[in-house]
């Protein structure tokens, strides 16, 4: 069976107006997803139960039903609002279901339903659309707006068919026009259902008008979309098509064609003289990438690679400054003391002058070989290897800034990288190319940055490396830092070796517990102890305050900062090895100078009179005319301290200035430099228990039970006031908060279970340090030098120290000698001797 066209429709349906009844009864066919328009007519398919019932029961009742759109599929709500329809044509399947073509008569809504056995029948009133007798202009212009638009619509669909424009074009009534456009735009059904609904003719052009307009929009920016990309994609290949068809005119009027980007690529990558190596994987992705659209992923990844290569340091190398003088002279004037330092890196310059001048030497031998024409093997290259330097030592002893200054002596370019924190390995030897975004590692992103092959290289906090499940960065590093690897550094992105030899790596570190054993060995160790009193006190005068008085405006004035005021000011407003904080200290000073110079009117070009400042804060600032800053003078006195910084910091409340039974004071070793070790003991009667607190590790929580099975091991020698096997032992390390852990607290564990025992109080202002062993002896400890600055800073006169670390003792500085007298001890007898001034 065929159904027939809307087309042929039009015709007798626009000129005849259908005589609705003023009410009527139907069966009710619920459409889904479906909006039949008077004068259109509509093929529908139905497969449901209701809809069967319903063309049914209209066969029976002269072929007339009302359609309605369903509203809510769940329930079979419709709406409201709907078109009494005349069945046309049907067709009955063998499984019940219809083929039919639905005429739309007239637009009407429910006033009333019925349920009939399975059909629902609806009495229904006539939606009355006026003509316009009240306002016919308006309709008639509100109708051509309407066909102009549509005719714009059906140009951007190309889905509507001549006739329909045509019947269109002739319709005089503005409700025929609304019918035949809105059924055949596409829009939703719920839109569809609320233009059917609109009695009034003028509103519903007015809402028909907004809506095609609206459609006409959107199709209008689709349009322009799309011809912006088809015009961009035309463009990239047209000049792709003109690009190769220029390479073919080129080479057949023999031209050179080495005038395209990818042999300017090339001729960069080669302009850098790196290994033959690299060259053979430049020239294969070059190779690849002429043969790939320039808009495709892998064209831009591979000119990426490229970029990189071209832009890498591969022969670059900076000429070395061989002069020891001058560089001795550069790194006495960036930094104080740091002699082993300084003599290692005097060494290295050494050297690398002696196997330069020896280059020279067979080079001219080799060319005077040639003269003579004798066959002679070329010059060696006696470029010294560059050295794995590990400077280890608390914040704030310059470690990061004595690498500026080796560059600076060396004449080479500087690059620090920072680890804390690092824990991907990618970080060290970069991501493949394969991933999205890859990049080199950070070692060949320094590289570049430096533009030479051997810059001096910081490895800054090697120390705070930590591995998860990214991998391990010191495992990363070992190739790094091995003088015999490096020569082959191999990147995961750039897939070729890189020359890491000529670099000299230097790598800073706090401790040397948290580095992997074979990362360590690789490194040459630098120890850069902390500072004492007198060394702090000539860095603060040459480095120090000069520098925050000129960062801080007050370069030109006349500000001296006295001996002792810099002593009080180490003393009691810091407590650490390094510097940091005492320039910290310094500048808070500078800058409470500089605002009392502006109060006082200094810090213009213009002269007046000058003279002694004085620290008032609440003197004028409202000065006519300024002075000049050069006149400003200050001298910063100890009095003056409370004013500009405040009160103190740190108080002598560590340590007892009296002698008290049980209390013995111990060294101990940090990070951040020495630390003083209260040790108290009381002991009570018991049953032999050993109490431990204060936040103690493993190691020192065994050093305080060896300590005390000693003491009970020579009991006959020392008359105890409490019989030992019968009294609790209570040890607490104050600052409980702080961990401790470490076994050189052996002596100072033992010292005080001793004079608890015997009531003996210890001699006052003693420190000691050192292991105990169960057999009583004293085995050597490490950072001696910082141990001794905190017994200075907390006001020690004594320090007992191991036997084994009297070299250590030897080189230190002359200015701890001066401030603490020291006792050798073989074993916890002779420290026993010493503190209790009496023979064992």
């Amino acid at each position: 069976m065929k159904f027939s066209g809307a087309a042929k429709f039009f015709s007798g349906l626009a000129g005849s107006k259908s005589s609705a009844p003023a009410t009527e009864a139907f069966p009710l066919l619920p459409l889904r997803e479906l909006v039949l328009f008077p004068n259109t007519v509509l093929p529908v398919f139905i497969t449901y139960k209701a809809g069967i019932c319903a063309i049914d029961e209209a066969l029976r009742r002269e072929r007339r039903l009302f359609a309605a759109c369903v509203r809510n599929m769940e329930t079979g709500e419709t709406y409201p609002a709907g078109t009494v329809a005349n069945i046309v044509q049907h067709l009955k399947l063998p499984d019940n279901s219809y083929r039919a073509v639905l005429q739309g008569e007239y637009r009407a809504t429910i006033d009333a339903s019925a349920q009939r056995q399975e059909v629902a029948l609806v009495k229904v009133s006539p939606i009355g659309a006026a003509e316009g007798e009240d306002y016919p202009v308006i309709i008639n212009a509100l109708m051509r707006s309407v066909q102009k638009s549509f005719s714009q619509y059906a140009g951007f669909t190309r889905k509507v068919s001549a006739e329909t424009l045509v019947a269109i074009e002739k319709s005089e009534r503005a409700e025929h026009m609304a019918n035949i456009i809105c059924n055949s735009i596409s829009l939703k059904p719920e839109k569809k259902a609320e233009l059917l609904s609109i009695a009034d003719a003028r509103e519903r052009l007015e809402a028909l008008l907004e809506t095609i307009e609206i459609e006409n929009e959107i199709f209008g920016i689709q349009k322009n979309i799309s011809g912006n990309v088809r015009n961009r994609m035309e463009k990239i290949h047209r000049e792709y098509i003109l690009r190769e068809q220029l390479k073919e005119i080129n080479k057949e009027l023999g031209k050179d064609t080495s005038i395209d980007e990818f042999a300017d690529l090339e001729r960069a990558i080669e302009n850098r003289n790196p290994g033959e190596e690299v060259l053979l994987k430049a020239r294969k992705e070059l190779a690849r990438l002429r043969k790939l659209q320039p808009l495709s992923p892998e064209s831009g990844v591979i000119r990426t690679y490229l970029e990189w290569l071209a832009d890498l340091p591969w022969s670059e190398a900076s000429d070395d400054v061989t002069d020891l003088a001058r560089a001795e002279r550069i790194l006495n004037e960036d930094h104080y003391a740091m002699k082993k330092a300084k003599e290692r890196i005097i060494e290295f310059i050494a050297v690398h002058n002696l196997l330069r001048n020896e280059e020279e030497t067979n080079r001219e031998a080799a060319r005077e070989a040639e003269d003579h024409g004798m066959m002679r093997r070329g010059a060696q290259d006696f470029s010294v290897k560059g050295p794995i330097l590990c400077f280890v030592g608390p914040p704030g002893a310059g470690k990061t800034s004595l690498g500026k200054s080796i560059a600076r002596c060396l004449g080479r370019k500087f690059v620090r990288m920072s680890l804390g924190g690092v824990r991907d390995e990618a970080e060290i030897r970069g991501h493949r190319k394969t991933y999205v975004g890859a990049l080199p590692g950070r070692i060949i992103q320094s590289m570049r940055k430096a533009g030479s092959v051997n810059p001096v290289f910081l490895l800054d906090e090697i120390d705070k490396m930590a591995g998860d499940f990214r991998g391990d960065p010191a495992s990363a590093l070992l190739e790094v830092l091995d003088p015999e690897q490096n020569a082959t550094f191999m990147d995961h992105y750039l897939e070729v070796p890189y020359d890491l030899s000529k670099t000299l790596f230097i790598t800073t570190a706090n401790s040397l517990h948290t580095i992997p054993y074979p990362l360590l060995d690789r490194m040459e160790i630098i120890d850069i102890p902390g500072y004492g009193e007198n060394e702090k006190l000539a860095i603060a005068k040459q480095f120090l305050a000069p520098r925050q008085l000129a960062e801080n405006g007050l370069k030109d004035a006349k500000i001296v900062f006295k001996d002792e005021t810099i002593r009080e000011i180490i003393r009691h407003w810091t407590m650490e090895s390094g510097v940091r904080s005492l320039e910290r200290e310094i500048a808070r000073c500078t800058r409470r100078l500089a605002r009392y110079a502006v109060e006082k009117g200094f810090g213009a070009p213009d002269s007046g009179v000058g003279g002694e400042a004085g620290l008032d804060s609440g003197a004028s600032t409202g000065v006519a005319k300024r002075k000049k800053l050069s006149e400003f003078k200050k001298t910063v006195k100890i009095a003056d301290l409370e004013k500009l910084l405040n009160r103190r910091k740190y108080k002598d409340d560590v340590v007892f200035k009296e002698a008290h039974i049980g209390v013995s004071y111990g060294l101990a070793w940090t990070e951040t430099g020495g630390a003083m070790l209260p040790v108290e003991t009381v002991c009570f009667p018991g049953s032999g228990e050993l109490i431990i607190t204060g936040n103690l590790g493993d190691v020192m929580k065994e050093s305080g039970r060896i300590a005390l099975s000693y003491i009970r091991s020579i009991q006959p020698k020392y008359k105890f006031k409490q019989n030992i096997a019968k009294t609790d032992f209570h040890i607490h390390v104050p600052e409980g908060a702080i961990p401790k852990d470490g076994p050189s607290a052996g002596i100072t564990l033992a010292s005080s279970l001793l004079s608890s025992l015997r009531q003996i109080p210890p001699k006052p202002r003693v420190a000691m340090t050192g292991e105990l062993t169960l057999t009583g002896r004293a085995l050597p400890i490490g950072g001696l030098k910082e141990k001794l600055l905190a017994a200075i800073r907390n006001g020690m006169e004594m320090a007992l120290i191991p036997a084994g670390n009297k070299e250590d003792w030897e080189d230190l500085d002359k200015d701890i000698h001066a401030s603490l007298s020291v006792v050798f001890i073989e074993n916890a007898e002779d420290a026993f001797r010493a503190l209790f001034n009496e023979d064992a």
